[in-house]
């Protein structure tokens, strides 16, 4: 079984891209994060074209913000959107949904941004990952979390930890919350896979970041034990970022009980050399 996250950064201009990628790769399941349509534009947009590669939907959208889905191959049951008792801002947005796909348990999920860490944003971030915690904490082990987390684990996940001094996705709080969901019992399984090595899920638009690699990891897969012990390959698939109107996030791909690609995919980090001198690069926004 294949899954697969991909933040699309919003759908319909990403259908370009989307189409072709899922009769590239054939994932069996897929997490979308940020379609940034309603569930009505989502089917009008997709929906012939899903049907007849065989998915089944569950999707929480909404127009022009936000907006999450799954796509299953292998069935698509106890759908559920949202997080119970979550947070609003002012009202709950379409950052989760979850379903039953292959025996698993599927979360796709975009977390809030948190734009400027102490901003009321920043405090809806840490609400929405302490209610995403807790609903985490009544799901089984055969669970599955993929999605944009907009937070990166630790300091190798960053191209330059000097460039995010002062910036969400880096703080203690932010970490410690991601910390918290994965005490539950939840393996970061890219991570795992490569403890050591260079690699990244997201760049900005702005400055070359992709060229240069300056990049962070902030889309995760999170796997309770069972599933966790039958991955066999996990990977970030790079090609997707490349080319004409790309997202500027690419997708995560990892394989359950066999590696159709080889256990390392087609796509083998690091692409490129680290940063050698600290606080040589800087993040676009700090160039204004």
């Amino acid at each position: 079984m294949r899954l697969a996250t991909w933040n699309v950064n919003s759908l319909k201009q990403r259908v370009p891209r989307l189409l072709p990628w899922l009769d590239e790769r054939r994932p069996d399941i897929v997490c979308l994060q940020e379609t940034k349509c309603s569930d009505e534009a989502f089917a009008a947009l997709l929906g012939d074209e899903l049907e007849r590669r065989g998915y089944a939907v569950a999707v929480h959208g909404e127009a022009t913000w936000n907006g999450v889905a799954i796509l299953s191959r292998v069935g698509v049951d106890d759908v559920a959107a949202g997080l119970p008792g979550g947070p609003g801002f002012p009202h709950q947005e379409s950052r989760a949904v979850s379903a039953t796909c292959g025996g698993i348990r599927v979360v796709s999920v975009y977390v809030p941004n948190g734009r400027e860490p102490g901003s009321e944003h920043y405090d809806y971030k840490l609400a929405w990952l302490a209610a995403l915690r807790d609903m985490l904490a009544t799901c089984p082990q055969e669970t599955i979390v993929c999605g944009d987390m907009n937070i990166a684990p630790t300091d190798d996940d960053v191209f330059d930890p000097e460039a995010y001094v002062g910036q969400t996705h880096v703080t203690p709080a932010e970490r410690a919350a991601l910390a918290e969901i994965q005490a539950l019992g939840f393996q970061d399984v890219v991570r795992d896979r490569w403890p050591q090595e260079r690699v990244f899920t997201y760049w900005d638009y702005r400055a070359g970041m992709f060229h240069q690699d300056l990049g962070m990891r902030i889309d995760l897969v999170l796997a309770g034990a069972p599933v966790a012990e039958r991955v066999r390959a996990a990977w970030v698939d790079r090609h997707a970022r490349k080319g004409k109107g790309p997202s500027d996030h690419a997708p995560v791909i990892v394989d359950l009980d066999e590696a159709p690609d080889g256990d390392i995919g087609p796509v083998v980090p690091p692409p490129s050399a680290p940063v050698v001198k600290r606080g040589s690069a800087k993040l676009p926004q700090q160039n204004i």
